[in-house]
């Protein structure tokens, strides 16, 4: 049985007295594709924020392997950090390098390796992506779903052992978003790691999950933890079946 990876430890989500999520308790085993879901704002980004080092819990913690994130000191927090890559929901490449430099960018500002070296690894994950040959595009020069792909392969430079994504599919087409989903899980099998994704698309959520939280923003808590296939077939709440089914009765 695959051991805990992530636990969310009684997790309470703020912006000063304003309640965001609270009580927030569950857990991500190691190889999983975990989907934060549940409908526009109920905290799905925020929580990414908190479980990525970014903005701190009002109550609880974050455990990795065990270790409190929250309760550690900065030195061992960034270092816990460096096994993180993060896709955020635009992409967020410096439109001013190209696909290359960008995906250097975190070896360079990390590591002791030589150019040379760094430039054989952002080959290599570029054509983990599917980007082989496009090393010297600037973003502005690729579809959306190729920066996308980008900056994934910026995600992995590090070669962590979790992957975290926020909304990859925004913005992309139907076809893009499946070979998005597809290199998600290709990833997922060949680098052995832990994937944390926030996403509302239904398709995305029944082609990749193997486990999901589901937040609801009327209540301020989670309603249910489980695979969502089971979830659509299992649930009693209806607003976990509503979202499910986009409230039609059908997946």
């Amino acid at each position: 049985m695959a051991e805990p990876h992530i636990t969310v430890q009684n997790l309470t989500m703020a912006y000063g007295s304003f309640l965001i999520q609270r009580d927030l308790d569950f857990v991500i085993k190691r190889g999983d594709i975990f989907i934060i879901m549940g409908g526009s704002g109920c905290g799905k980004s925020t929580l990414l924020r908190h479980m990525i080092g970014l903005k701190s819990p009002a109550k609880g913690d974050v455990l990795y392997e065990g270790q409190s994130f929250w309760q550690a000191d900065t030195a061992h927090r960034n270092r816990m950090m460096r096994r993180f890559g993060v896709l955020f929901q635009s992409g967020a490449l410096w439109s001013s390098m190209t696909l290359a430099e960008n995906v250097a960018l975190p070896l360079e500002e990390y590591t002791d390796l030589r150019p040379k070296q760094i430039k054989e690894i952002v080959s290599l994950k570029l054509a983990l992506v599917g980007l082989a040959g496009f090393e010297e595009f600037y973003p502005s020069e690729v579809s959306g779903g190729m920066q996308k792909r980008a900056g994934l392969a910026r995600a992995m430079a590090m070669d962590p052992d979790i992957l975290f994504f926020d909304e990859p599919s925004a913005g992309l087409d139907p076809i893009s978003s499946k070979r998005l989903d597809d290199l998600i899980l290709e990833l997922r099998d060949s680098l052995g790691a832990t994937v944390v994704v926030v996403t509302h698309e239904l398709a995305s959520i029944f082609a990749i999950a193997t486990n999901s939280v589901f937040l609801d923003a009327e209540t301020k808590t989670m309603l249910a933890v489980g695979n969502p296939k089971i979830l659509l077939k299992e649930s009693p709440n209806p607003k976990i079946r509503e979202f499910l089914t986009r409230g039609d009765g059908q997946a």
